[in-house]
Formats: C-alpha cells, sequence, structure tokens
C-alpha cells in the first residue's frame, strides 16, 4: 500500500452524522472489481441522479472540492455493514485522510489497511473545521502523520493520537503481511532452531 507521511491537501467537509457504509458505496456495487473506474461508485447515488449526471447540489461535485483528499466528517462516519469496499471507494476517489469525532469500528480499522488516515478529534473542534471549510471552499488542511498532528484552515495545530503499530504501517506502505514479511530470515531461523530442539513438534518427524 501507499506510504502515508505528511498530507497537504484540499479537505471537504461532510455535515451529516451516520454516513454509514451502504451511503459510502451501495451494496450492489459490492461485485464490482477495484481498478480505474472504482471512485464512481462513491457516494453514488447522492452524486449522481437516475440518469447518471452529477447532482449539482452534493459537495463532491462541486468545482471546489472536486481535488479535495482530506474529508472532515460528522459522528460515527464509516458506520454500518462491515464492507471494506467503503474504503476502496473513497481511495479510489483521492482521499487519504478522514477527521471525524467517532467512526463506525470496523471502518476505523479498514483504514489503516489500506493506507488512509483516519482522525478522531473533538467534536467542537471538528465542527470548527468544517465551519471553516465552508466559509473557503477550496481551503487546504495539513495532516502530518509523524508529528501526529492537523493543520486547520485557520493555521491552528491539532494533536492527535494514533496506534504505534498502525503509525508504523503507515509510514512505511506495509500491511500486517508485508511487516512478517520483513522478519522472514528471523522466522526461518527460529523455525530451524525449533526442528532440532523440537523435533516431536514437526510433522512426520519423532523424537
Amino acid at each position: 500500500m501507499d506510504a502515508f507521511t505528511r498530507l497537504e491537501a484540499v479537505a471537504v467537509p461532510l455535515d451529516l452524522p451516520n454516513v454509514d457504509t451502504d451511503r459510502i458505496i451501495p451494496a450492489r456495487f459490492l461485485h464490482k472489481p477495484t481498478g480505474p473506474g472504482y471512485e464512481r461508485y462513491l457516494f453514488h447515488d447522492v452524486r449522481f441522479d437516475a440518469n447518471g449526471s452529477e447532482k449539482p447540489d452534493f459537495i463532491l461535485n462541486q468545482a471546489p472540492y472536486r481535488a479535495a483528499r482530506i474529508l472532515v466528517a460528522g459522528d460515527n462516519f464509516g458506520c454500518g455493514s462491515s464492507r471494506e469496499h467503503a474504503v476502496w471507494a473513497l481511495h479510489a476517489h483521492g482521499f487519504r485522510a478522514f477527521i471525524a469525532p467517532s467512526f463506525g469500528d470496523i471502518f476505523f480499522g479498514s483504514c489503516g489497511k489500506n493506507g488512509t488516515l483516519p482522525i478522531v478529534l473533538p467534536a467542537e473542534t471538528v465542527a470548527g473545521i468544517r465551519r471553516q471549510l465552508h466559509a473557503r471552499p477550496g481551503a487546504t488542511m495539513v495532516v502530518d502523520l509523524p508529528s501526529q498532528t492537523v493543520t486547520g484552515p485557520d493555521g491552528a495545530r491539532h494533536d492527535f493520537a494514533v496506534d504505534p503499530f498502525r503509525k508504523e504501517c503507515l509510514l512505511t506502505g506495509q500491511d500486517e503481511i508485508a511487516l512478517t514479511l520483513g522478519h522472514e530470515a528471523a522466522i526461518a531461523a527460529f523455525e530451524a532452531k525449533r526442528d532440532v530442539e523440537s523435533p516431536w513438534l514437526v510433522p512426520g518427524k519423532r523424537a
């Protein structure tokens, strides 16, 4: 997966609370393979009308926010069913960071496994950032993972917490499997020693 270190990008405010994964990507698209065009399924039923034309009132269809890579959401973003496709669709659209007072638990975990960073900040802080973004359409923000800070449109810096293991994965661009394979030599040495010292643990061998 792509490494995440520092992101400076346009941010988009999404005021609705409890945006569930079915709204992020409707269930009928879950069989679609990832790849070019996957971003079109993101928020499909609120972004497009029955003819497939963009709805001009949806915020991602508005010019200042088309290039947004940071999403500032309401409470409980990504709640609902445990579909990793929601993160895939957001990532395909270009989003790498999400800021909200709270997230759906499974969505939160899926983000880190797919090179995106979910950030929890106090509700009052997040609401203030969204107000700034509405007042200044197209404003940028900075998310700095090494220092664990978010810089709002007004220049104010906000600290955030992140699990140390997840931070390492994001900084190095590795998921759990890739990190494990990085210790392949040590694992092989351990297994070789075990085979000698405890042969009864090895299938087909006896002490």
